[in-house]
């Protein structure tokens, strides 16, 4: 009987010292990207390329992002005194990796009459560079460096 209480004593400790790992391990992991503005951020990439009002991320393993804002949102961004509008969906995303993200869905700029979807962002120096359906648009780093608030 000695035998099996200490046996139930070594296999419980045991598994809450497992537990008591994995917690830590993801609070850890949660506490490195607690916001998607972190996920950015750990990816050499501006937080103001995501608008304020986040209801939720999701980071899959290979880098797929997933966000979900509270609904459309439209915003501004103005360099050298011209204005380009931005429209995100209330799902956007794509595949973040150090300095890019391709695979971009959900998110729209207008050029000239027209809007036109992302593919990819990638950010080379202090210049990150948006290709678009048919063109490219390059941006100064510091255009993003705020999230915009939708309107």
């Amino acid at each position: 009987m000695a035998k099996q209480h200490l046996l139930l004593v070594v296999l419980v400790a045991c598994i809450l010292h497992a537990a008591g790992t994995t917690n830590s391990a993801n609070s850890t992991v949660e506490a490195a990207a607690a916001t998607v503005y972190d996920v950015l951020a750990q990816n050499n990439l501006p937080r103001g390329l995501i608008p304020k009002g986040v209801q939720s991320y999701v980071l899959h393993a290979g880098g797929a992002l997933e966000v979900t804002l509270p609904g459309e949102c439209n915003f501004f961004v103005t360099v050298a005194g011209k204005q380009f509008k931005f429209r995100y969906g209330s799902s956007v995303g794509g595949v973040i990796k150090s300095g890019s993200i391709s695979q971009v869905h959900g998110v729209r700029m207008q050029a000239a009459f027209a809007w036109l979807g992302f593919n990819q962002v990638q950010r080379v120096g202090d210049t990150l560079t948006i290709t678009l359906e048919n063109t490219k648009q390059s941006f100064p780093v510091s255009a993003f460096a705020q999230s915009p608030s939708c309107t």
